[in-house]
C-alpha cells in the first residue's frame, strides 16, 4: 500500500455522553476529508435527538473549505447512533461500512423481528468494505482491514499513516474490546489485534473512545509501537489462549451498554432511524430480557 509523503490532518471531536471520539481525516495534499465514526445524540428517558456533535463537525469542514468524499463506519456501534445521514445531507459524501454488516442485519433483523420491508443485504449504505479493498479521500490512498471479534463487521481503516481501529483496541491503559455481543468472538479478536500489531510500529492509532481509568486526562491517539509494548490485554508475548481466558472472564462482568438496544436498529439501518407507522411516528423496540449472561 504507497503511503503518502506527509501525514494526514486529523482532527478529534469528542462526545462526552457516550466517550466516542469522532475524527476528520483531511488528506494532506488536497482539501478532501473522510469523517469516521460520527454521533447523533439520543435521550433515552424522552426519545429526544439531537446533533450538536455533528453540527460542530459540518461547521469544522464549511469553516476549513473542505470536500467530503467519505462517511466511514468501523462497526455498527452498541453505545451511539450515527448521524452519517444527517451529515450527508449536508456536506455530500458517501457511507462505508464492512460488507459483514450482512451478518449483522441478519441477526438483529431476528431479534427485533423486522419485518420483510427492512433489507439484510447492506443496501442502506454506500459502500461494503471487504478485507484489503482500497479507496481515495482526495488523492491519499486507503485501506479497509477487516478486524471481526468485536463485531462481525468491524474494519480497520488506514488512511495514510493514520489508522482508526474502532472499538477493536483502546488505549494501551485500557486493554480491548468485550466480545460477548452476539457474533463476537475473543479468538477471533485476538487474530484481528495481531493485523493491527503487524503495521509499521510508527503508524499512528486512534481510538473510537477512551474511559478514563483511575482519572487520567482524556487520550484519543498512540502507535503500534505503543500497543505491542503496553497494551494490558494483548501486549507482545501474550497468547491468544490466555488473552481468550482472560477477555472471556472479563466480559462476564460487564454490564450491557446504555443504548445498545436503540443504537443497534438505528445503525444496522446505515444512521437511518427506522420507517414512521400509520399514525406518523417512529419508534424503536425493546426486546425484553435479551442480554443475560
Amino acid at each position: 500500500m504507497k503511503r503518502s509523503e506527509r501525514p494526514p490532518t486529523v482532527t478529534p471531536f469528542f462526545d462526552k455522553g457516550s466517550s466516542t471520539f469522532s475524527y476528520v481525516v483531511k488528506d494532506p495534499d488536497s482539501t478532501h476529508c473522510a469523517i469516521i465514526d460520527s454521533v447523533m445524540e439520543f435521550d433515552q428517558a424522552s426519545g429526544h435527538t439531537a446533533y450538536a456533535g455533528a453540527d460542530s463537525i459540518i461547521e469544522y469542514v464549511r469553516n476549513n473549505e473542505l470536500t467530503l468524499d467519505w462517511l466511514i463506519e468501523t462497526h455498527v456501534h452498541a453505545d451511539h447512533m450515527s448521524a452519517a445521514p444527517y451529515i450527508q445531507q449536508q456536506l455530500g459524501g458517501k457511507i462505508g461500512i464492512g460488507a459483514k454488516i450482512t451478518v449483522v442485519q441478519q441477526t438483529f433483523g431476528l431479534i427485533y423481528n423486522e419485518g420483510p420491508d427492512f433489507a439484510r443485504d447492506g443496501r442502506q449504505f454506500d459502500q461494503l468494505f471487504k478485507d484489503g479493498d482500497h479507496y481515495q479521500v482526495g488523492d491519499m490512498v486507503c485501506q479497509a482491514i477487516h478486524t471481526p471479534g468485536h463485531t462481525p463487521a468491524c474494519m480497520t481503516h488506514i488512511l495514510g499513516d493514520a489508522v482508526f481501529v474502532g472499538d477493536t483496541l483502546f488505549m494501551p491503559d485500557s486493554g480491548t474490546a468485550r466480545a460477548d455481543f452476539p457474533g463476537g468472538d475473543a479468538a477471533t479478536l485476538y487474530n484481528s489485534i495481531q493485523k493491527i500489531l503487524a503495521l509499521p510500529e510508527d503508524y499512528r492509532l486512534f481510538m473510537c473512545h477512551d474511559y478514563r481509568p483511575d482519572g487520567r486526562a482524556l487520550e484519543y491517539e498512540t502507535t503500534v509501537k505503543a500497543q505491542r509494548a503496553d497494551n494490558i490485554h494483548v501486549h507482545q508475548g501474550i497468547s491468544q489462549e490466555a488473552f481468550v481466558e482472560m477477555r472471556t472472564r472479563r466480559d462476564e462482568t460487564l454490564d450491557v451498554p446504555q443504548l445498545i438496544l436503540p443504537s443497534l436498529q438505528v445503525n444496522m439501518r446505515a444512521g437511518h432511524l427506522p420507517e414512521p407507522e400509520s399514525n406518523g411516528r417512529v419508534y424503536l423496540k425493546l426486546p425484553v430480557n435479551l442480554f443475560e449472561h
